[in-house]
C-alpha cells in the first residue's frame, strides 16, 4: 500500500516558523494534515484536493499555509507565528482515487514559551 513519510518536526519557540513534508509513494485525489495534542483526540488541521482547493481549522487560518506538489506527491504545511498551543503530533494524511485513506507515522511539533 501507499507509504507516507512526514518530516520538518522539532522544537521551535513561540513566535517561530516550521515547514512540515509529506512525500506519498502514489498519486492522491486529496491530502492534509491532523494533529493530536498531549491528552486530547486527534483534530483536522488543514486539506487541500488535487484541484487546490484548501480548507483549513479556524484555530490555524491566517497562520498555516497548505500546499501540495502533484509532479512529486508531496504535501507540505507552512506554519507560522506558532503558539504553545500548537504542541502536538501532527499527522499526514491522504485518500486516493479508490477513496483508500493513509495516515503517516507522525512527527512531534513542540513550541516553547
Amino acid at each position: 500500500q501507499a507509504q507516507l513519510v512526514e518530516t520538518g518536526g522539532g522544537l521551535v519557540q513561540a513566535g517561530g516558523s516550521l515547514r512540515l513534508s509529506c512525500a506519498t509513494s502514489g498519486t492522491m485525489f486529496s491530502m492534509g494534515w491532523y494533529r493530536q495534542p498531549p491528552g486530547k483526540q486527534r483534530e483536522l488541521v488543514a486539506i487541500i484536493t488535487s484541484g487546490s482547493s484548501t480548507t483549513y481549522a479556524d484555530s490555524v487560518k491566517g497562520r498555516f499555509t497548505i500546499s501540495r506538489d502533484n509532479a512529486k506527491n508531496t504535501v507540505y504545511l507552512q506554519m507560522n507565528s506558532l503558539k504553545a498551543e500548537d504542541t502536538a503530533v501532527y499527522y499526514c494524511n491522504a485518500v486516493d482515487i479508490w477513496s483508500r485513506t493513509y495516515w503517516g507515522q507522525g512527527t512531534r511539533v513542540t513550541v516553547s514559551s
